[in-house]
């Protein structure tokens, strides 16, 4: 920068001061403008505290007014509600009625079952066995009174406590109006009786059909470990008035209208219940179930029942009801008579259900009486199972080691006989089998009549609550999954964890499959099925992953069982004398059947007849 750019710089800093020093404004105009500021703040202030002055003025000429709307509202319904208008507004109490077995909370809102407890069992985390509490149970009716509709969950009842076990809650008019719920409950039961009872109500109570619309609503909490078995074992069963017990359950939710009468209505979880029944019945309705899919939601389902109860408030009538709560045991069960509470068990259809009703529970209940261990109890139910089960193992392998024997003979067939010719080779093979006298299908007929007992097995141990949180060896739940590793991430169709149950079952039938391949093998084999019969172990480790380690281990130890049989019988059996009573059945001379010895006789008669007449006999 050169010497006269300064100078000018310095000029203009030089007149801009002697400006502002000029036009700077005096101490007094400075105390004015403040004034003046201070002036203008406050009246903004009064502006802003009398604008809500105002505002609050409205409000409460507005609230004032909507008060007075709501209390004449009050006031009218109060009147129309008559008899009711006590009880339309109260405060909640609560009542417990229990014995050693459950603890029945009761609710003066809506007169109704607040909360059961069942003392004997505990969630699989420690907890009370709570079936359930609060909201989460609805239970009530819809009535008319004065042309308005009331609901009984909405009201608030007096409490009239009868006895130490018995509570009724009521609604009560000056001319002896009368409305009664009871509940009582006696000792060392599930059962808690419960009746709806009415006087002198009939031109002031109705209900449309001569009927209680009851509705009964129920979120289903998850009580064990393996949510995923629970949801399967869980729904809603019925049973229709003299007539069988119908259910829709399973993993999916779903509804049902109950076109004719039921005797009662149960909400299911895998081991416990709580039971709606009628003494008379349960006229027409539905019900619907709602699995709830989010695994971190603390209940399980949503059940609901709408069904009509024949009422007639005309008639001082009575409806009496009966609430069951409690374990799905099929002896508790049973010993409510011809109720079939017992058919809420899925022991499975027809013979399945028969062998395990007759023949498997008997069993069962029988060994419980002598020993502790529920893991032992099922060594020696499945050491039961297999002696009884022992002729048809030993035929199974008597008829394999016939095909075993005759392998060499089906391999000349084979070799004689080219692939082309299906047919004729299968022909060749077939007579042989009839002249030796070996049924090809010998080894599988006595497996197939085994079936009904390992089917009826499935369907035992996840009904079974004797199982419920019993322990054995590392499993310490033989009623759900047991883990010997817990994964930090889920596997499809496998799961998140690892059961060692579930392993040495797969094991054991890889092992059987692989002796049995040895004593079936033949050229004839068809080509992959060796590789196919190793599947259905792998298929079975994915499967049971997640099921009862109790049903597991029972199906570790039968195939542990057979494996044993199996070898045991071929130390005993001498291979070369069947061969050698084969080889003579092949010489003797083929046997007619039946059917071609009686077509052959109803020739020679009709030849004889025809020769009677002179007449040549016709060929054949």
């Amino acid at each position: 920068m050169d010497k006269n750019s300064i100078t000018g710089l310095l000029l203009i800093t030089a007149i801009l001061g002697l400006f502002w020093w000029m036009n700077k404004p005096s101490e007094e105009d400075l105390a004015d403008r403040k004034r003046q500021l201070d002036s203008i703040n406050r009246v903004e202030q009064l502006r802003a505290v009398e604008a809500e002055k105002n505002v609050q003025t409205e409000s409460e000429d507005i609230s004032g007014e909507a008060v007075a709307q709501q209390s004449k509202k009050d006031s009218a319904r109060i009147q129309a509600a008559g008899i009711l208008a006590p009880y339309i507004k109260g405060e909640q109490q609560f009542t417990t009625i229990e014995n050693e077995k459950i603890k029945v909370t009761l609710s003066n809102l809506g007169g109704r079952i607040y909360s059961v407890e069942l003392k004997e069992y505990e969630t699989h985390d420690g907890r009370p066995l709570v079936l359930f509490e609060g909201n989460d149970n609805r239970y009530g009716f819809n009535f008319t009174y004065n042309t308005n509709i009331y609901h009984t969950n909405d009201i608030y009842f007096d409490v009239k406590k009868q006895g130490q076990n018995s509570v009724s809650f009521e609604i009560s008019g000056p001319a002896r109006e009368n409305l009664s719920l009871t509940y009582s409950l006696s000792d060392d039961a599930n059962m808690v009786e419960h009746s709806i009872s009415a006087e002198n109500l009939g031109n002031k109570f109705d209900v449309p059909r001569n009927a209680l619309d009851l509705e009964w609503y129920q979120k289903m909490p998850a009580q064990e470990k393996g949510r995923q078995f629970e949801t399967q074992y869980s729904g809603i069963y019925y049973k229709f008035f003299q007539n069988d017990v119908d259910d829709i359950s399973g993993n999916s939710s779903s509804s049902e209208d109950l076109r004719t009468p039921v005797k009662w209505i149960a909400f299911k979880d895998q081991f416990f219940s709580s039971v709606l029944i009628a003494d008379e019945s349960l006229a027409s309705g539905f019900v619907e179930t709602t699995v709830i899919e989010d695994e971190t939601n603390p209940m399980l389902r949503i059940n609901q029942a709408e069904v009509a109860v024949p009422f007639d408030f005309s008639q001082n009538d009575e409806a009496q009801m009966r609430f069951f709560f409690g374990p799905n045991h099929f002896y508790t069960l049973k010993a409510y008579g011809d109720l079939d509470l017992h058919q809420i068990l899925p022991l499975g259809w027809g013979i399945f259900g028969w062998i395990n009703r007759y023949a498997v529970i008997p069993v069962f209940n029988f060994l419980e009486g002598f020993i502790g261990s529920y893991g032992i109890i099922i060594l020696i139910l499945t050491l039961l199972i297999k002696l009884v089960l022992f002729p048809l193992t030993y035929k199974s392998y008597m008829s394999t080691a016939k095909m075993r024997v005759l392998k060499p003979q089906i391999d000349e067939i084979n070799e004689r006989i080219p692939k082309d010719k299906a047919m004729e080779r299968q022909q060749a093979t077939m007579a042989l089998y009839r002249k030796a006298g070996v049924n090809p299908m010998g080894g599988c007929l006595p497996m197939l009549l085994q079936m009904p007992i390992l089917i009826a097995m499935f369907r035992f141990f996840p009904s079974s609550i004797e199982l419920r949180q019993e322990s054995f060896l590392w499993a310490t739940d033989l009623s759900t999954y047991d883990s010997i590793w817990d994964l930090p991430f889920e596997i499809p169709f496998y799961g998140d964890h690892v059961s060692l149950f579930t392993l040495l079952m797969a094991a054991t039938n890889i092992f059987y499959t692989r002796i049995n391949q040895e004593m079936t093998q033949s050229s004839a084999q068809m080509p992959g099925m060796k590789g196919m019969m190793y599947m259905m172990p792998i298929m079975f480790l994915f499967f049971f992953n997640q099921y009862a380690s109790g049903l597991s281990y029972y199906y570790f130890v039968s195939t542990l069982i057979t494996v044993g049989q199996t070898l045991l019988i071929r130390q005993f059996v001498d291979e070369k004398a069947i061969l050698a009573k084969l080889k003579a059945n092949q010489k003797k001379p083929a046997k007619k059947s039946k059917f071609q010895s009686r077509l052959e006789a109803m020739q020679k008669q009709q030849q004889q007849v025809q020769k009677a007449k002179g007449k040549k006999p016709g060929k054949k």
